[in-house]
């Protein structure tokens, strides 16, 4: 196989994962009123924006957008926007670890963009990678303290995690900062099983 005929065929592979995806995700907001969190994640909806906009246009706009966006990824690796975009892309179609590689690239031009730092704790948690995730997470808190959809993201990496300790802290922190936040009782509620695997 050419070098052209494998591009396509992953090209190819990439579009029917979005186009599955887009499939998925209308029929699963015609079923509900209320968003949901990304696929394989227990975050709130308003988690920071990691997947791009799945839009709804057609496949052959989709197919060429997913074509422009790789390709300017690969051929302009010192290009900031263009590895989010390809980040995106990857993420949409829970591609976690590659939208990861195209994350760190992105990180290594811009260390310190926040936004990057977010989206990393995101998809090293949706990859199970829990350890990296809580490490971006607390990146990210410590350039924005206040930011509670990254407190939230790490306390439910620490509640996966098992570390309890730790958890309860989060928790704490982020019931203090957003009192009314929804997932501060379910935290609680697992903190309380973690502790007390018995009951």
């Amino acid at each position: 196989m050419t070098r052209d005929n494998l591009l396509f065929s992953i090209i190819g592979l990439l579009l029917g994962f979005i186009c599955g995806f887009m499939f998925a995700s209308n029929l699963s907001q015609r079923n509900q009123t209320a968003p949901t969190a990304a696929v394989g994640s227990q975050m709130p909806a308003d988690h920071p924006p990691v997947a791009g906009d799945s839009g709804g246009g057609n496949p052959q706009q989709v197919f060429a957008q997913v074509q422009a966006a790789m390709k300017e990824a690969r051929e302009q690796p010192n290009n900031f926007d263009a590895q989010v975009t390809a980040a995106k892309l990857e993420y949409q179609v829970q591609r976690f670890d590659q939208a990861i590689e195209f994350l760190l690239k992105a990180n290594k031009l811009k260390p310190s963009t926040f936004d990057v730092m977010a989206m990393l704790g995101v998809a090293n948690m949706d990859a199970h990678h829990y350890d990296d995730a809580e490490k971006w997470y607390r990146a990210a808190l410590a350039k924005n303290s206040d930011d509670t959809v990254v407190r939230d993201g790490l306390c439910e990496v620490l509640l996966s995690k098992g570390n309890a300790k730790a958890a309860e802290v989060e928790i704490d922190k982020l019931a203090k900062l957003d009192p009314s936040n929804p997932d501060v009782p379910q935290f609680r509620d697992r903190l309380n099983s973690l502790k007390n695997p018995s009951k």
